[in-house]
């Protein structure tokens, strides 16, 4: 029996595990080694080689099904193998599934260096790269990386991956160095992804760090979950949603929303207890605020075009039931995470438990119709339900 069973579920997060030169073979043959000198600290041999040499014998790959939830990372199901990955889709019975990089996130670095034409040559690399992997299954929802870097060059990258078959176009929460995404040039961009169809998404991985002084305390250094340092501590999580809320609020004030008015937007892996904040801090900007010209010609109030207009996918460990309460029924989603250790193994149980007493309404919206508003045309209408179910 599936994991999901019962009721149709869409997943709005999970991941490919990058082998080593799985990026750069995709690169125009003068930019892959350059790829490749970035990519390789950020992608360690050690783990993957025995996670590889365990996926090929038989007495693992028997496991697949009883440790669907339990194996994490290389050694998961699917994480780098798309055949396996789409056998993997059988087992969970998710409608569809969101997919995004894991050592791609780190080449959002390269906007904010000195050569704009690598972090657009590498962004295209892992365009081609994610388009080729989904491509075994519709249901696996490719995302493609846009950089905001060049402003006259983003919606050339976005027409390519969307040719390639690419369902979401992300960008980084983080400001470019010289521009606002709110920028009028990104108007081409915004109009691309309109025409397609299709969400712009944020992730995690491309926000504003911080600090590291922060973490100079006296004390002794807080590793984090993986017992390293490349990633996220308590305190260092706390910077999580800081970028994406100074992005949503420019794109409000300067128009973007309302001059796409059908375009979607979405934030995954960024949590989703700042929503409701951000909405009321927003409203109370553009009262503060009011004689702007911007905002005098803003269509709604902030918080209600961020309704018409955004999703969030939220951690499992958030009280998701609060946040819909004070955000709206229109905001949150369903996400596993996978096979990313974050997302835990019982992502099902956990969400069940957090939105437990939100009305039917909401629930379907949590697992089925927020998510599929948001991938609008990237989303085939006879994938909105899983084949003799009813949505619930």
């Amino acid at each position: 029996m599936p994991y999901v069973s019962g009721e149709t579920v869409h997943d709005a997060d999970s991941h490919i595990m990058e082998l080593p030169g799985m990026i750069e073979a995709f690169a125009a043959p003068a930019y892959r080694e350059r790829i490749a000198a970035f990519l390789r600290p950020r992608v360690k041999e050690a783990p993957i080689t025995e996670a590889r040499a365990l996926q090929k014998t038989e007495d693992f790959r028997a496991g697949f099904e009883a440790n669907l939830l339990l194996r994490k990372n290389y050694q998961a199901m699917g994480a780098y193998d798309p055949k396996d990955r789409s056998a993997a889709l059988d087992m969970f019975g998710f409608a569809s599934q969101i997919v995004f990089t894991t050592a791609g996130l780190s080449l959002v670095d390269l906007e904010y260096g000195d050569d704009p034409d690598l972090a657009i040559e590498a962004a295209k690399a892992l365009n081609r790269m994610m388009a080729d992997y989904c491509s075994v299954d519709r249901r696996l929802l490719a995302t493609a990386y846009i950089p905001l870097v060049d402003r006259k060059r983003a919606a050339e990258v976005a027409r390519e991956a969307i040719e390639l078959g690419a369902k979401g176009l992300m960008i980084p929460s983080m400001c470019p160095k010289h521009h606002s995404p709110s920028h009028v040039d990104f108007d081409e961009l915004w109009g691309v992804a309109q025409n397609a169809g299709l969400p712009i998404l944020f992730h995690v991985g491309g926000e504003q760090k911080m600090d590291p002084a922060y973490f100079e305390n006296g004390g002794e250094m807080v590793l984090d979950f993986h017992g390293g340092k490349e990633n996220f501590t308590s305190l260092s999580f706390m910077t999580i949603p800081t970028s994406i809320w100074q992005t949503l609020p420019a794109l409000v004030f300067d128009g973007v929303f309302d001059r796409f008015p059908r375009l979607k937007f979405g934030a995954i892996e960024l949590g989703a207890s700042w929503v409701p904040s951000l909405m009321q801090f927003m409203d109370s900007g553009a009262a503060a605020f009011a004689r702007e010209a911007r905002l005098q010609r803003l269509s709604a109030k902030p918080s209600d075009i961020l309704r018409r207009q955004f999703k969030v996918a939220p951690y499992p460990h958030e009280n998701v039931r609060w946040i819909i309460e004070n955000a709206g029924e229109e905001i949150c989603m369903f996400n596993s995470d996978y096979p990313h250790i974050e997302g835990g193994r019982a992502p099902l149980k956990r969400f069940n438990e957090s939105i437990e007493g939100v009305s039917a309404s909401a629930r379907r919206r949590f697992f089925r119709d927020n998510f599929i508003e948001l991938m609008g045309k990237g989303l085939d209408a006879s994938l909105h339900d899983v084949a003799g179910l009813v949505a619930a």
